[in-house]
């Protein structure tokens, strides 16, 4: 079909990705997948097909049933935050290990909670919160640089694209709302983290498992999510054309191979499709009342919170809210206060929230960077110092589902510097929260170029020390 004509003046089109590119729908307009059931093509055979974001069963029982990751992108200060080091003081204007001069956090460390562990001053509300969490204090990674470090935090590769966590989770389980897309990024601004689009994307796994990435700075939901209703012609027009563009691609299927971009092109508008209502609903957070408001307060950060609350509460798998702000190679003691303020409050109340809720016990919260920093001064900031980067050692917190709560694994030096007992690697942190999910990360696989892949690649320990 579609072959050269003496009688054409147009071009011809060889391919389904050509006809449905020339075609020129609007973004709304391509929902086929689960769509094309008896009611939408108007036949009393036709069968519904299964949606790739159905739920599905984990491979053993787990508490965890959805996940939330705050990323802390720039890298916090693991000795001013969640790892007290009391060492640095002592030693504090000398030269240390080899790594340079000694500086003493200037925040005070608290114990909190029945479990008596020591908190940073810079979260107070947080802290509150202590006995929900497990702190893993001996995170390592491989190198100390935001790009690569952001995207291996995420996929578990430092070098070729791979699907991230939030696509393997959804892979695994599908998802609970079929007409939201089972995964979705938050971000405020228009740059993009250090690592791009892959931070979110599902590589080889089909595109229906990727992220779908939010700018909450928005002022209204239709500026959030842009062109997702199309104002030029009506649901029943699109309607039309979906059947029509069903049949032709099915018709040009018969001949040519299935094509992994155009059929991850299809999958993303048929949840675009589906979202024109949904998400009209969800990313609303002024449906939500007054107090609630309040409680997470009125900044992007109480705003993104509460906006992933909804997502989760209405069944999206996997959420994540970028939390950056963290790179702090002078002045911390004046700006690493102050970006700890805009999340403390916010992810405080998501925290209180699920447990009014009655979802905390079957969310599993993850807090952290992508790498920690040094305990000496910064070479940059002699006059108001801050710190350099430290692929070593750093800190990150997980809550709720499956999570040992009040629990501290592993720990660094007396400084604070390298990670020396039960160290953590980012694949350990990735086969932890895929068996906090249900599942063993060695047989999550997808077959890909004739070999099966996972999430951890050959690597990854299960940390069952801070599982409940």
């Amino acid at each position: 079909m579609f072959e050269n004509c003496d009688n054409c003046d147009h071009a011809p089109i060889h391919s389904r990705r050509d006809f449905l590119s020339r075609l020129g729908m609007g973004f709304g307009a391509l929902s086929l997948a689960t769509l094309l059931h008896e009611d939408f093509l108007g036949s009393a055979n036709a069968a519904p097909l299964l949606s790739p974001l159905a739920p599905k069963d984990p491979q053993f029982p787990a508490k965890a049933k959805r996940v939330i990751h705050i990323f802390a992108s720039g890298a916090p200060s693991q000795v001013d935050t969640w790892d007290p080091k009391p060492a640095l003081a002592t030693y504090n204007g000398k030269t240390i290990g080899g790594r340079g001069v000694a500086m003493p956090s200037p925040f005070k460390f608290s114990p909190h909670g029945r479990s008596g562990i020591p908190v940073s001053e810079v979260f107070p509300n947080l802290a509150n919160h202590v006995d929900d969490m497990a702190i893993i204090r001996s995170m390592h990674t491989d190198i100390p640089a935001h790009e690569i470090a952001t995207v291996m935090m995420n996929t578990g590769s430092r070098q070729l694209a791979r699907p991230c966590l939030g696509s393997w989770t959804v892979y695994g389980l599908g998802s609970d709302n079929q007409n939201m897309p089972g995964f979705i990024s938050l971000r405020a601004g228009g740059g993009l983290p250090p690592g791009g689009t892959q931070n979110w994307g599902s590589a080889f796994l089909p595109g229906v498992y990727q992220g779908t990435s939010i700018n909450t700075s928005a002022g209204s939901v239709t500026e959030m999510i842009q062109n997702i209703r199309n104002p030029y012609i009506s649901e029943e027009e699109q309607r039309r054309q979906l059947d029509l563009i069903h049949q032709l691609n099915e018709l040009h299927a018969q001949n040519l191979q299935k094509d992994a971009q155009l059929e991850a092109r299809i999958e993303a508008y048929e949840i675009a499709f589906k979202m024109q209502s949904a998400a009209s609903d969800a990313f609303d957070y002024r449906k939500e009342p007054q107090n609630v408001r309040d409680m997470y307060g009125e900044s992007g950060q109480g705003k993104q919170m509460l906006i992933a609350r909804r997502l989760l509460e209405r069944g999206v798998r996997f959420v994540q809210v970028w939390a950056g702000g963290w790179d702090h190679h002078q002045d911390i003691e004046t700006r690493l206060p102050e970006r700890a303020r805009e999340i403390d409050k916010p992810l405080s109340a998501f925290l209180t929230d699920l447990k009014r809720l009655g979802m905390l016990d079957s969310t599993l919260v993850l807090w952290g960077g992508e790498f920690g920093r040094q305990p000496t001064r910064d070479r940059n900031g002699n006059d108001n110092p801050g710190r350099d980067h430290n692929a070593k050692a750093f800190s990150v917190w997980m809550a709720g589902g499956g999570v040992k709560g009040g629990t501290v694994w592993g720990a660094t030096d007396e400084f604070g510097g390298q990670a020396v007992d039960k160290p953590v690697h980012v694949h350990d942190l990735h086969a932890t929260i895929l068996g906090l999910l249900g599942f063993d990360h060695t047989r999550l696989t997808y077959r890909y170029n004739g070999r099966d892949f996972r999430l951890t690649e050959t690597y990854g320990n299960v940390v069952k020390g801070i599982m409940a």
